[in-house]
Protein backbone atom coordinates (compact mmCIF):
# COMPACT_ATOMS: atom_id res chain seq x y z
CA UNK A 1 0.00 0.00 0.00
CA UNK A 2 1.42 3.40 -0.96
CA UNK A 3 1.61 6.25 1.50
CA UNK A 4 -0.80 9.08 0.72
CA UNK A 5 0.77 12.24 2.16
CA UNK A 6 -2.17 14.47 1.26
CA UNK A 7 -4.68 12.14 2.91
CA UNK A 8 -2.54 12.07 6.05
CA UNK A 9 -2.27 15.84 6.06
CA UNK A 10 -6.07 16.12 5.71
CA UNK A 11 -6.68 13.68 8.57
CA UNK A 12 -4.27 15.64 10.78
CA UNK A 13 -5.99 18.90 9.87
CA UNK A 14 -9.47 17.51 10.61
CA UNK A 15 -8.37 15.94 13.91
CA UNK A 16 -6.61 19.17 14.91
CA UNK A 17 -9.70 21.24 14.10
CA UNK A 18 -11.80 19.15 16.49
CA UNK A 19 -9.07 19.08 19.16
CA UNK A 20 -8.40 22.82 19.11
CA UNK A 21 -12.10 23.68 19.04
CA UNK A 22 -12.67 21.51 22.11
CA UNK A 23 -9.55 22.35 24.12
CA UNK A 24 -7.93 25.49 22.72
CA UNK A 25 -4.24 25.80 21.98
CA UNK A 26 -3.00 25.26 25.53
CA UNK A 27 -5.27 22.30 26.25
CA UNK A 28 -4.85 20.54 22.92
CA UNK A 29 -2.55 17.51 22.85
CA UNK A 30 -0.47 16.45 19.86
CA UNK A 31 -0.82 12.84 21.02
CA UNK A 32 -4.63 12.98 20.75
CA UNK A 33 -4.43 14.64 17.34
CA UNK A 34 -2.03 11.97 16.09
CA UNK A 35 -4.18 9.15 17.48
CA UNK A 36 -7.40 10.48 15.95
CA UNK A 37 -5.65 11.19 12.63
CA UNK A 38 -4.06 7.73 12.55
CA UNK A 39 -0.71 9.44 12.04
CA UNK A 40 2.48 9.72 14.03
CA UNK A 41 3.54 12.87 15.83
CA UNK A 42 6.48 13.32 13.47
CA UNK A 43 4.05 13.75 10.57
CA UNK A 44 2.40 16.64 12.40
CA UNK A 45 5.73 18.40 12.84
CA UNK A 46 6.74 17.59 9.27
CA UNK A 47 3.55 18.94 7.67
CA UNK A 48 2.69 21.76 10.05
CA UNK A 49 5.80 22.60 12.10
CA UNK A 50 4.36 22.08 15.59
CA UNK A 51 1.27 22.72 17.66
CA UNK A 52 1.25 26.53 17.49
CA UNK A 53 1.69 26.60 13.71
CA UNK A 54 -0.93 23.90 13.30
CA UNK A 55 -3.39 25.95 15.37
CA UNK A 56 -2.69 29.03 13.26
CA UNK A 57 -3.20 27.07 10.05
CA UNK A 58 -6.48 25.58 11.29
CA UNK A 59 -7.87 29.00 12.24
CA UNK A 60 -6.71 30.59 8.99
CA UNK A 61 -8.25 27.84 6.85
CA UNK A 62 -11.58 27.84 8.70
CA UNK A 63 -11.84 31.63 8.42
CA UNK A 64 -10.93 31.35 4.75
CA UNK A 65 -13.76 28.83 4.27
CA UNK A 66 -16.38 31.20 5.64
CA UNK A 67 -14.94 34.22 3.84
CA UNK A 68 -15.14 32.50 0.49
CA UNK A 69 -18.41 30.82 1.36
CA UNK A 70 -20.08 34.15 2.15
CA UNK A 71 -21.58 35.02 -1.21
CA UNK A 72 -22.91 38.48 -0.34
CA UNK A 73 -24.64 40.09 -3.29
CA UNK A 74 -26.73 43.27 -3.35
CA UNK A 75 -29.67 41.53 -5.04
CA UNK A 76 -29.76 38.72 -2.49
CA UNK A 77 -28.34 40.31 0.64
CA UNK A 78 -30.78 39.16 3.35
CA UNK A 79 -30.90 35.56 2.11
CA UNK A 80 -27.11 35.54 1.77
CA UNK A 81 -26.92 36.43 5.47
CA UNK A 82 -29.28 33.52 6.12
CA UNK A 83 -26.90 31.21 4.26
CA UNK A 84 -24.02 32.60 6.32
CA UNK A 85 -26.04 31.81 9.47
CA UNK A 86 -26.49 28.25 8.17
CA UNK A 87 -22.75 27.95 7.51
CA UNK A 88 -21.95 28.93 11.10
CA UNK A 89 -24.54 26.46 12.35
CA UNK A 90 -22.97 23.65 10.33
CA UNK A 91 -19.41 24.66 11.31
CA UNK A 92 -19.61 25.54 15.02
CA UNK A 93 -15.90 24.95 15.45
CA UNK A 94 -15.05 28.28 13.77
CA UNK A 95 -16.56 30.42 16.53
CA UNK A 96 -14.87 28.31 19.21
CA UNK A 97 -11.51 28.53 17.41
CA UNK A 98 -11.78 32.31 17.17
CA UNK A 99 -12.71 32.57 20.84
CA UNK A 100 -9.74 30.38 21.82
CA UNK A 101 -7.48 32.52 19.63
CA UNK A 102 -8.70 35.65 21.43
CA UNK A 103 -8.37 34.10 24.88
CA UNK A 104 -4.99 32.47 24.45
CA UNK A 105 -3.28 34.55 21.80
CA UNK A 106 -2.30 37.45 24.03
CA UNK A 107 -3.12 39.85 21.22
CA UNK A 108 -0.91 38.04 18.71
CA UNK A 109 -2.46 36.42 15.66
CA UNK A 110 -0.40 33.91 13.75
CA UNK A 111 -0.10 34.92 10.11
CA UNK A 112 -1.68 38.30 10.86
CA UNK A 113 -0.40 40.18 7.77
CA UNK A 114 -1.72 37.49 5.42
CA UNK A 115 -5.05 37.20 7.21
CA UNK A 116 -5.46 40.97 7.29
CA UNK A 117 -4.85 41.13 3.54
CA UNK A 118 -7.39 38.33 2.97
CA UNK A 119 -10.01 40.39 4.82
CA UNK A 120 -9.10 43.52 2.90
CA UNK A 121 -9.48 41.63 -0.38
CA UNK A 122 -12.97 40.48 0.66
CA UNK A 123 -13.91 44.05 1.62
CA UNK A 124 -12.76 45.23 -1.81
CA UNK A 125 -14.89 42.51 -3.42
CA UNK A 126 -17.94 43.59 -1.41
CA UNK A 127 -17.30 47.22 -2.38
CA UNK A 128 -16.93 46.33 -6.05
CA UNK A 129 -20.15 44.28 -5.93
CA UNK A 130 -22.02 47.17 -4.30
CA UNK A 131 -22.91 45.18 -1.18
CA UNK A 132 -22.39 48.19 1.08
CA UNK A 133 -23.49 51.73 0.27
CA UNK A 134 -20.49 53.79 1.19
CA UNK A 135 -18.57 56.79 -0.13
CA UNK A 136 -15.55 56.27 -2.37
CA UNK A 137 -12.00 56.13 -1.11
CA UNK A 138 -10.58 55.41 2.31
CA UNK A 139 -13.70 56.59 4.13
CA UNK A 140 -15.82 54.17 2.12
CA UNK A 141 -13.47 51.31 2.88
CA UNK A 142 -13.76 52.04 6.60
CA UNK A 143 -17.56 52.18 6.38
CA UNK A 144 -17.60 48.86 4.51
CA UNK A 145 -15.29 47.22 7.05
CA UNK A 146 -17.44 48.43 9.95
CA UNK A 147 -20.68 47.22 8.42
CA UNK A 148 -19.39 43.81 7.37
CA UNK A 149 -17.90 43.33 10.86
CA UNK A 150 -21.27 44.25 12.37
CA UNK A 151 -23.08 41.71 10.20
CA UNK A 152 -20.57 39.00 11.16
CA UNK A 153 -21.30 39.77 14.81
CA UNK A 154 -25.03 39.63 14.19
CA UNK A 155 -24.63 36.10 12.84
CA UNK A 156 -21.77 34.67 14.92
CA UNK A 157 -23.06 35.82 18.32
CA UNK A 158 -25.86 33.27 18.02
CA UNK A 159 -23.26 30.50 18.12
CA UNK A 160 -20.64 32.09 20.38
CA UNK A 161 -22.73 32.27 23.55
CA UNK A 162 -25.37 29.53 23.67
CA UNK A 163 -25.69 30.01 27.43
CA UNK A 164 -26.82 33.64 26.92
CA UNK A 165 -29.28 32.50 24.30
CA UNK A 166 -30.73 30.14 26.91
CA UNK A 167 -30.78 32.78 29.64
CA UNK A 168 -32.01 35.77 27.66
CA UNK A 169 -34.29 34.06 25.17
CA UNK A 170 -35.39 31.29 27.53
CA UNK A 171 -34.93 28.58 24.94
CA UNK A 172 -32.76 25.54 24.35
CA UNK A 173 -30.69 24.77 21.27
CA UNK A 174 -33.34 22.95 19.28
CA UNK A 175 -34.16 23.22 15.59
CA UNK A 176 -37.21 25.43 16.09
CA UNK A 177 -35.28 27.93 18.21
CA UNK A 178 -32.42 28.05 15.70
CA UNK A 179 -34.87 28.56 12.83
CA UNK A 180 -36.47 31.44 14.73
CA UNK A 181 -33.06 33.05 15.36
CA UNK A 182 -32.16 32.62 11.68
CA UNK A 183 -35.40 34.30 10.64
CA UNK A 184 -34.67 37.17 13.02
CA UNK A 185 -31.17 37.65 11.62
CA UNK A 186 -32.45 37.55 8.02
CA UNK A 187 -35.20 40.06 8.85
CA UNK A 188 -32.65 42.39 10.47
CA UNK A 189 -30.41 42.11 7.41
CA UNK A 190 -33.40 42.88 5.19
CA UNK A 191 -34.26 45.94 7.29
CA UNK A 192 -30.65 47.16 7.05
CA UNK A 193 -30.76 46.73 3.28
CA UNK A 194 -34.07 48.59 3.03
CA UNK A 195 -32.68 51.40 5.19
CA UNK A 196 -29.93 51.84 2.60
CA UNK A 197 -27.08 50.71 4.87
CA UNK A 198 -26.55 47.69 2.69
CA UNK A 199 -27.39 47.68 -0.99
Amino acid sequence: MTYDAEATRRRIFDAATAEFAAHGLAGARIERIALKARANKQAIYLYFGGKEKLFGEVVRCKVDEVCHGADLRPDDFAEAIGRLFDWYGQNPELVRLLLWEALEGGGDVQGEPERREDYRARVREFQAAGVVRAPAGAEGTRVTQDRIFTILGLVAWNFAVPQLRRLILDEDDDEAALARRRASVVETARALAEAGIFA
